[in-house]
């Protein structure tokens, strides 16, 4: 989330900044007028501890008085002096004292009222800084939507050419009897699909090369989290409340499968201070990733490219904030190196305020061509999200320098998403007979194998 100190004290520059998102549901005005009621009640409370205060000491003070007035009492009656007098002091003061009692328990009793409201208004703010969008760095083009992208030249290896037509994957992988469509549906239902034989081996190999690629030449530890996690994991990813359709949850238990591995690696270091000389901290994680995404007829979902399951390596870094957007940059580099190893075209595409997403202060995309569909597909989205996540999961680090804890900045990246990875070799790869060459680099993941043949 962002800090709150921003709405209070800039709130049309933040309203400003998240009309360039095109966000319509950040409850705004809803934050600034229950922040303004919690400022009441903490004045409020603050003037009535202060008056119980007066008022206990006066009490103790009239307590003072009251023994001695006894003591002297006690006197009298022994001494035979009048004791009218100091009786109706006495009871001037017990009446006092009484009154003051009262007086200290109805302060006592709207304190633990406020005190209720309070918790209860403060629950309302954290509730509604759960739907406040990232706000967008200052260098993010502006743009409504995603038609105003911003897409660099394609680098990399060069657009393909055949002299045949060339065939899209969903036709391809049947043919070679490494994609069945026809048991994916029947074992589970539509948007499925089932990996046989060499497509298996080739989409294990791709996942083997690129955590080995990013653990031996970028330097990331890999990490190998649950594929399950608690709600409030999602809650400091940004996935919660926002995305809560999109998630497949147990319907019992309070677990929900990831989505990204981006959701557990947020979490490694939930409620920990760090120390400023171990960031940052890099990871790369393999994991499954399940999506409940709504999903329509058409070219968009034919094929594997979108799917309610699917493979992925993510990568993820924990940076301080004068270092983090020469992080992301290193990000979309290593997400770009997975592509030149894999002899994929590439191209860059920054994205504007309108297609940033929830959680980014700034985002680019990588886009593989694959030949077959005749289509750009995104396999990374690289995202410097600052202090956004680190404030939801509470991830701290401690200055080298001294000084109170400050939040991290988190980034992360697909490093590369599947399956459109292995849409992109098939489709590129793909000889006239309809056999596939392997790139160089997964030939050792696929025991010295250059062709993928069709199965008997």
């Amino acid at each position: 989330m962002i800090d709150i100190s921003l709405i209070r004290e800039k709130p049309e520059w933040v309203r400003e900044q998240i009309a360039r998102l095109g966000d319509e549901k950040a409850p705004i005005e809803d934050i600034l007028a229950a922040d303004a009621r919690r400022r009441e009640i903490i004045l409020e409370v603050e003037d009535l501890r202060r008056r119980r205060n007066e008022s206990s000491k006066q009490i103790g003070g009239w307590m003072g008085a009251i023994k001695k007035l006894e003591n002297e009492l006690k006197l009298t009656t022994t001494t035979g002096q009048p004791a009218g007098e100091i009786e109706s002091r006495l009871n001037a003061l017990h009446q006092q004292m009484d009154e003051a009692k009262d007086d200290t328990r109805r302060l006592g009793d709207r304190i633990a009222t406020l005190e209720e409201e309070l918790r209860a208004t403060e629950a309302e703010i954290d509730e509604k800084m759960l739907w406040v969008p990232n706000l967008p760095h200052e260098s993010v083009p502006y743009g409504p939507d995603d038609s105003y992208n911003i897409a660099y030249q394609p680098q990399g290896a060069p657009l393909p050419t055949f002299d045949f037509e060339p065939k899209a994957h969903w036709d391809l992988g049947p043919a070679l009897g490494i994609i069945d469509f026809d048991r994916g549906v029947k074992l589970s239902g539509s948007r499925f699909y089932v990996l046989r034989g060499a497509g298996a081996h080739l989409q294990r190999a791709v996942i083997q090369f690129m955590l080995d690629y990013h653990t031996n030449n970028h330097g990331y530890t890999e990490i190998y989290p649950p594929f399950m996690v608690r709600s409030a994991m999602f809650v400091g990813a940004g996935q919660l409340p926002k995305f809560v359709d999109n998630i497949y949850r147990d319907a019992e238990e309070d677990y929900m499968w990831l989505g990204t591995a981006e959701i557990a690696l947020t979490n490694l270091h939930r409620d920990e201070i760090l120390e400023e000389s171990d960031l940052p901290l890099n990871y790369v994680a393999y994991t499954p990733c399940f999506r409940r995404e709504k999903m329509s007829a058409g070219r968009d979902v034919r094929g594997i490219k979108r799917g309610h399951q699917f493979d992925k390596v993510e990568m993820y870094k924990f940076t301080t904030p004068e270092t983090s957007y020469e992080h992301l940059d290193l990000l979309v580099k290593h997400a770009t190196d997975i592509c030149e190893a894999l002899e994929l075209p590439y191209r860059r595409i920054e994205m504007v305020t309108g297609d940033l997403g929830f959680a980014a202060a700034k985002k680019f995309d990588v886009e593989i061509w694959a030949a077959g569909c005749q289509e750009w597909l995104e396999v990374s989205s690289a995202s410097n999200c600052e202090a956004f996540q680190a404030r939801r999961a509470n991830v701290r680090y401690r200055p080298a320098d001294g000084g109170r804890p400050r939040h991290v900045h988190t980034l992360n990246a697909s490093g590369l998403a599947l399956p459109r990875v292995m849409i992109a070799i098939l489709e590129n790869n793909q000889l006239a007979d309809g056999r596939i060459r392997v790139p160089n680099a997964l030939r050792p993941y696929m025991g010295g194998k250059e062709i993928i043949e069709p199965i008997d």
